[in-house]
């Protein structure tokens, strides 16, 4: 990848946190109670980006398996547990689901750290500990404030 292409990929990671963030901090703006609309679709926003987001990490491993001969079958099994694990989270309670997006945004960073370098990709694995670290604690202080 071209140092512009990296810069880009970086820049853009980072702005993929700007919905978690802001959600979180609305999750907890509208949840007093007397915002119950609000909160609602604010909730169900997060959840619906954090189930977006969970299923594009998955993606990632059906990529790499059609790109390289060394990744085992289970990456593709792991491509599309991750989907349905983010769909399940979009259709519990936002207590419950935005908790579960956390954990399963953690579980994809724990397996890619063990699939990267494998792959030729163990340089991305800092900026990917940094999405996951904001993007997991904003999922849980969301769940939180639900």
């Amino acid at each position: 990848m071209t140092p512009e292409k990296r810069l880009l990929a970086h820049r853009l990671a980072y702005a993929g946190l700007l919905p978690f963030v802001v959600g979180a901090a609305l999750v907890w703006l509208f949840g007093d109670g007397k915002h119950a609309e609000q909160h609602y679709w604010v909730t169900l926003a997060l959840s619906a980006y954090a189930a977006l987001i969970i299923s594009f990490l998955g993606g990632i491993h059906w990529g790499m398996a059609f790109v390289s001969s060394s990744t085992a079958p289970s990456a593709l099994v792991w491509g599309i547990s991750a989907s349905l694990l983010g769909w399940l989270g979009a259709l519990l309670s936002p207590y419950g689901g935005l908790a579960l997006h956390g954990a399963v945004l953690i579980a994809c960073y724990v397996i890619d750290r063990r699939v990267y370098p494998q792959l030729g990709a163990a340089d991305w694995l800092t900026l990917r500990f940094r999405l996951t670290a904001v993007a997991s604690l904003s999922c849980f202080l969301a769940a939180a404030g639900s």
